[in-house]
């Protein structure tokens, strides 16, 4: 019989999804081309094979084999591709219009939170489609567009960080409070996807969830015990409880036997099994007036259960155990000074005294248990008086009479610790003296005080195995421990807590990032050394602090960062360009030659590669070598703008000014806001004279980047050239403010300030600038020359012999000025201008 097509189909896709997840991207797609054979028309079938021609980098072929159902929106899967491809392709329009045809089918799709290491969901949701909508528009030139969509997957997803770095790259001013927090469908699924997590702290079984464990200061019950009328042991934060459910209460209120054992070796008389409540004043031991329970209120709390629990066998009658010489009822005895047992139990050799412990034990707890004893139709048995009676009625000395179960049971199961035991009945044995011996293992002295007090009907089983059985039951009792409650954190409050953990790192990371988009250096420099050390020391936070200082062209505090960066990840090629540049500013051969060779065996198929051999050969002036490399880089990525800046860098040496103009123009196509071919372009215009056009693509770089002291220095330049020397002083004072260590923004200040007649201010601003760069000879020249001005022959001289023995090419121009040094008009040396 031939398997049907649904179940062939079926095993074909286990097995694609299988190699997809093993990264087995060859298999896949063998399995997938089988697939469509056996199916040609199903969707299904077209995504699973372009899904995995997308993985292995087929974007064509991606393209083919999800267009007809992708261009139509017919299947989500198909059109996510689909557009992926086409963003490949640069095919955006397709793209843009495939995921707008299946809005329909994603439109309200969430699968946040909902990926984990057993489950997968395939297909994308509305957060990632927008995603890619505003990769596609972005790319396509629809800025408002692009700015839409990532708006949208940030308010679903505001872990959508392709979306962030989106809107930044394109400029946008952003509340970065306002994105970094819980979205509303992030709660929704939340919400669903933790609901079936039991709290943390829960190993086994968890208390009961009834009002009366809520009473008695329980959490509330996750896990229920699977059997009603068994005892489980639950661990709750550390403290071990039993699991008292109804129906098990409700025996202990129908007549069980209770015996008296020290439990886990501790000494005393314990009460196993009993749970404590929690007091008034927080100490887990309740008031005496709480332990006196009436009768009546047992009655009601029996009434209360009995309508939800089948009935139970009849109790039988209550023995009295053999060598304890005591009668149990449901009762707990008086209250016992506790110092007084501990006091004759540490007495050794006195029989006398251990013998009226007994008796004082024994008359005790007959004399008030014995009242609560019920026959077998559940009335109360009447009252035994003493000790004797019950010896006579159930003849517990007869040597003849056979043991009950119970009692063998008890035999077997005594502890070691049995003081009690060992003082009654046996007191003259070699056992008894020896268990007396036996050291408690845990310390009971804060329980001791608590000996006698037991609320009717908060009793325990102890032993299992004697449930069904039709023998009386006997019930350990144990010292109520005091019960201080922990707080139990569900998972859910964890995962709260955990997202509102990386929600607050992303706003760090997010605030970084969004103040170095805009340039704004410092700030970037401050919110990244905030973040915690084990995030800050990573290579990507590295980068985007070293590219700060770069930008504020501190080289040489840079270059220390990108050293950090490639002894953490070698093989890192993110950013490598910017660090072969400031090696470049840093005139360092050696090293920028050696980054190059590092790169170029990382990989050499990549545009930073090239970049950095090209920033080597440029260094070493070979700009047609130079060029050669950063052609090349162009060419393995069209979109990579900073390659096209340093191919015109290279024009522009070679005074090619058009192909230069060229190479930055493709620059600014390939991002709008690389503000270096901005400047590229304004240089180009002012060494052609056109100071106008120079002007505005000047204007146009420092409106993208307004910290940049270049920028405006340049502006300011060719205001200069302009004949506007008092806009151009604005500009120089406003680049001095943002680089206070601007050698060249200073200068053409104080060169300014002499030309509009005020020679206190320039001399102020070359004193400033004689400290920053003591040896530059340009700066001793215009210093002689404010003296002179100012009539300070004297420090007039001295300025200009030292700008004389710095500079010995330009002693032509300095005799001549010194000549003239009697004229009060004397003309401006090229040293000046």
């Amino acid at each position: 019989m031939s398997p049907t097509n649904h179940h062939v189909a079926h095993q074909l896709r286990l097995l694609i999804y299988y190699h997809l997840d093993c990264n087995l991207l060859r298999n896949a797609l063998f399995f997938a081309g089988r697939l469509h054979a056996y199916e040609p028309r199903a969707t299904e079938a077209a995504y699973l094979l372009a899904l995995c021609h997308l993985r292995l980098g087929q974007l064509k072929a991606a393209y083919d084999s999800s267009k007809n159902p992708g261009s139509r929106g017919t299947h989500l899967g198909c059109s996510y591709v689909f557009a992926q491809a086409c963003l490949g392709l640069e095919r955006y329009g397709e793209g843009v219009a495939a995921l707008e045809k299946s809005k329909s089918l994603w439109a309200s799709r969430n699968s946040w939170n909902k990926h984990t290491e057993t489950r997968r969901q395939p297909l994308p949701d509305a957060a990632a489609v927008h995603c890619l909508q505003g990769k596609l528009s972005h790319a396509y030139g629809d800025t408002n567009r692009a700015i839409e969509c990532y708006a949208e997957a940030l308010k679903l997803n505001s872990l959508m960080w392709d979306a962030f770095v989106g809107l930044c790259d394109l400029g946008v001013n952003v509340r970065i409070p306002n994105i970094f927090k819980v979205t509303p469908a992030m709660m929704s699924a939340l919400d669903s996807g933790s609901g079936e997590e039991a709290p943390l702290g829960t190993l086994e079984d968890s208390p009961p969830s009834d009002s009366f464990s809520n009473k008695q200061g329980y959490p509330p019950q996750i896990h229920s015990t699977s059997d009603p009328f068994s005892i489980a042991t639950n661990r709750v934060n550390g403290d071990t409880r039993p699991n008292l459910t109804k129906s098990a209460l409700y025996e202990k209120l129908n007549g069980s036997t209770v015996s008296v054992t020290p439990v886990g070796g501790g000494t005393g008389i314990g009460i196993e099994g009993l749970d404590t409540p929690t007091g008034p004043n927080g100490s887990g031991v309740a008031p005496q007036a709480h332990w006196n329970v009436e009768t009546k209120a047992i009655s009601s709390f029996h009434e209360e259960i009995a309508a939800t629990e089948p009935p139970l066998a009849p109790s039988r009658k209550t023995r009295t155990i053999a060598g304890l010489d005591m009668n149990f009822g449901i009762d707990a005895p008086p209250r016992m000074k506790a110092s007084h047992i501990r006091s004759k139990l540490r007495t050794n050799g006195d029989s006398e005294e251990m013998d009226g412990v007994a008796s004082t034990i024994s008359s005790f707890m007959t004399s008030s248990m014995a009242e609560r004893k019920r026959t077998i139709s559940g009335q109360i048995a009447q009252s035994v008086t003493s000790n004797s009676t019950a010896h006579q009625n159930l003849n517990v000395n007869d040597p003849l009479a056979p043991q009950r179960r119970s009692v063998r049971l008890f035999n077997q199961i005594r502890p070691q610790s049995n003081k009690f035991s060992a003082s009654t009945g046996s007191l003259g044995s070699k056992e008894g003296r020896d268990i007396k011996k036996a050291k408690p293992i845990g310390t009971r002295r804060a329980q001791l005080s608590t000996v006698g007090r037991v609320v009717s009907g908060n009793r325990k089983h102890t032993d299992p195995m004697d449930v069904d059985s039709k023998e009386p039951r006997h019930t350990v009792v144990n010292v109520p421990v005091p019960f201080n409650p922990k707080p139990i954190v569900s998972e859910k409050t964890k995962e709260y807590e955990s997202l509102q953990w990386l929600l607050d790192l992303f706003t760090k990371l997010g605030s970084g990032y969004f103040a170095l988009s805009h340039y704004r250096c410092e700030e970037a420099l401050k919110i990244f050394n905030s973040i915690t050390p084990s995030q800050r020391e990573t290579p990507w936070v590295l980068a985007q602090m070293g590219r700060a200082l770069y930008e504020q062209t501190s080289y040489t505090e840079a270059e220390k960062y990108f050293v950090r960066i490639k002894a953490m990840s070698p093989a890192r090629l993110e950013d490598m360009e910017v660090y072969s540049t400031i090696l470049w500013h840093l005139k360092s051969e050696v090293d920028l030659a050696f980054l190059a060779h590092e790169i170029l065996d990382v990989d050499r198929l990549s545009p930073q590669a090239w970049c950095a051999v090209g920033n080597s050969f440029s260094l070493q002036r070979d700009h047609d070598q130079a060029l050669k490399c950063f052609k090349r880089a162009t060419q393995l990525d069209p979109k990579f703008a900073y390659a096209f800046t340093l191919q015109g860098h290279e024009h522009v040496a070679n005074e090619e000014y058009d192909k230069a103009m060229a190479a930055y123009r493709s620059g600014i196509a390939a991002e709008n806001r690389h503000y270096n071919a901005w400047y590229g372009l304004g240089r180009v215009y002012e060494k052609q004279g056109k100071y106008n056009v120079a002007e505005q693509h000047y204007r146009t770089a420092a409106g993208i980047n307004p910290t940049n002291a270049v920028l405006v220095c340049c502006i300011g330049v060719v205001l200069e050239k302009m004949k506007n020397p008092k806009a151009a002083l604005i500009q120089y004072a406003r680049s001095c403010e943002l680089a206070p260590k601007s050698t060249l923004s200073r200068f053409k200040k104080a060169r300014v300030l002499m030309a509009l007649q005020q020679p206190d201010q320039a001399l102020m601003e070359l004193n400033v600038l004689k400290d920053i760069a003591p040896d530059e000879a340009n700066v001793h020249f215009l210093l002689g020359r404010v003296y002179k001005i100012l009539r300070q022959k004297g420090n007039a001289i001295k300025h200009f012999t030292t700008a004389l023995n710095l500079d010995p090419k330009a002693s032509h121009y300095i005799k001549e000025v010194m000549e003239q040094m009697e004229e009060e008009d004397d003309e401006d040396g090229p040293m000046a201008g």
